[in-house]
C-alpha cells in the first residue's frame, strides 16, 4: 500500500463565517448527522499545500495519475514544508484504491476515518459534494465525518454509482482510505 499525505482545512460547525457556511451546507446536503466533514473534496475541505510548480524538486513529491496532478503528496515532511500557516487543520494520510479493509491498519499517530469516493479528477467527493445519489446510497451509509465506514460498503457503492449514473463524471470514482493525525493540527 502506498501512503500519501495532504493537509486540509477543517470543515465543521465553526466554519459559519467563511465560504459555504456549515449550516447552509448541512441544509443543502441533508447530512444532518455530520459532526465534521473529513473529506478530500477540494472545495469543501480546502487544500492547504501549494507546491512550487516551477521547482523540479517539488515534482518529486507531487503524486500524479495519468499525468494529472493530485493534491496528494509522497511525504508528510513535504506537506509541512509547503503548507499554508494554520492553527487548526487536518493532516491526512490516504491510500488510493486500497483493495482491502483499512480500518485495522495501524498508522502511528493517525486514526482511521473511513472511505471517500473521489471522482476521476481527484477533486469532487461523490458522497458529500454532489447533492446525493439517492438511487445508490443513503445518508445513513455515511458516518459522522461524511465517509463510508467499511471497505465492502465503499466498494459496493462505488460500483453502483457508476452503474446507476452512466456518463456522470462524479459517479466514476476512486476509493480513498483516509486516516487523520490524532494530535497535529487538532
Amino acid at each position: 500500500m502506498t501512503f500519501l499525505y495532504t493537509a486540509r482545512g477543517i470543515y465543521d460547525p465553526t466554519c459559519d463565517s467563511e465560504g459555504l457556511a456549515w449550516r447552509e451546507y448541512v441544509e443543502w446536503s441533508k447530512l444532518t448527522h455530520l459532526t465534521e466533514l473529513v473529506s478530500v473534496d477540494y472545495s469543501l475541505n480546502e487544500i492547504l499545500v501549494e507546491p512550487d510548480r516551477d521547482n523540479a524538486e517539488d515534482w518529486e513529491f507531487v503524486f500524479t495519475v495519468n499525468y494529472r496532478e493530485t493534491s496528494f503528496f509522497r511525504s508528510s515532511e513535504y506537506v509541512f514544508r509547503r503548507m499554508k500557516a494554520r492553527t487548526r487543520f487536518n493532516l491526512l494520510a490516504i491510500v488510493i484504491e486500497p483493495g482491502r479493509e483499512c480500518r485495522d491498519i495501524p498508522l502511528d499517530g493517525y486514526e482511521f476515518m473511513g472511505y471517500d469516493l473521489l471522482d476521476q479528477y481527484f477533486e469532487t467527493s461523490a458522497l458529500s459534494n454532489c447533492g446525493g445519489f439517492e438511487e445508490t446510497f443513503s445518508r445513513a451509509d455515511l458516518n459522522a465525518k461524511g465517509l463510508i465506514a467499511d471497505f465492502t460498503s465503499a466498494k459496493d457503492i462505488q460500483k453502483r454509482l457508476f452503474e446507476n449514473n452512466p456518463g456522470e463524471d462524479h459517479a466514476d470514482t476512486n476509493i480513498i482510505a483516509i486516516w487523520r493525525h490524532a494530535t497535529i493540527g487538532r
